[in-house]
């Protein structure tokens, strides 16, 4: 294991613990934190069409996914909604999806491409969505398409299914960037959140509970 993996690791656990503390009632010594100045992290590789909210937020947060595995939906499900509405449409968090297909999962490499495609035309939000509140049926029967038509207009769809049929090499070019960074991350599961603060990274691996997510946020813009 690499001592930067370490080190991330370290920054990471002891937030997070400092987090749970204050969130028992605890009390820490030393006085809280600066509050993080508006900043633009150089994150590479942005597609505008998959990320939300201000550059300039104070916390960016790219989060790794796969739209097949379970914690990915369930992370979707019970707390997308309430960052978006909370700290991304308030300009206090600016995020970004971040494509993670795992090779354990039959079509979540599919499920990305769709996605990627969607996002070329400016409707990625509506098959992200559609992908995760679906993901029991696709999972069991393969029909990625099928569940993104569902979401789309027939001449938007049209559009998806030429960019999958005919361009798939570029959309997996697209994921791969995805993948690359993430590894550069150490990302080996999904979902994986990545934080930047205030000139710190913080990764977190695994699903987050809206109101723990709410404490740690919280504790890294630093309001009380």
């Amino acid at each position: 294991m690499s001592w930067q993996r370490i080190q991330a690791g370290m920054i990471a656990i002891g937030l997070l613990a400092a987090v749970t503390y204050l969130s028992l009632g605890g009390h820490m010594a030393q006085a809280a934190p600066p509050k993080p100045q508006p900043q633009t992290v150089n994150v590479p590789d942005v597609d505008p069409h998959k990320a939300f909210g201000q550059k300039s937020a104070p916390v960016v947060l790219e989060i790794f996914s796969d739209f097949q595995c379970p914690a990915c939906r369930q992370y979707y499900v019970g707390t997308n909604r309430q960052l978006l509405d909370n700290y991304v449409n308030t300009g206090k968090v600016y995020l970004i999806h971040r494509d993670f297909p795992l090779p354990m999962h039959a079509y979540s490499r599919v499920a990305a491409r769709y996605a990627r495609a969607a996002a070329l035309i400016g409707k990625f939000e509506k098959v992200e969505d559609a992908l995760f509140q679906n993901q029991q049926q696709w999972d069991q029967t393969g029909d990625v398409d099928g569940i993104v038509a569902s979401a789309l207009t027939s001449a938007e769809m049209t559009k998806v299914r030429a960019l999958v049929k005919n361009d798939p090499a570029k959309l997996d070019a697209l994921i791969e960037k995805d993948v690359a960074l993430g590894r550069t991350y150490n990302v080996s599961q999904t979902p994986t959140s990545i934080f930047h603060a205030n000139g710190q990274t913080y990764p977190y691996g695994g699903g987050i509970d809206y109101q723990f997510l709410k404490q740690f946020l919280d504790q890294l813009i630093g309001q009380k």
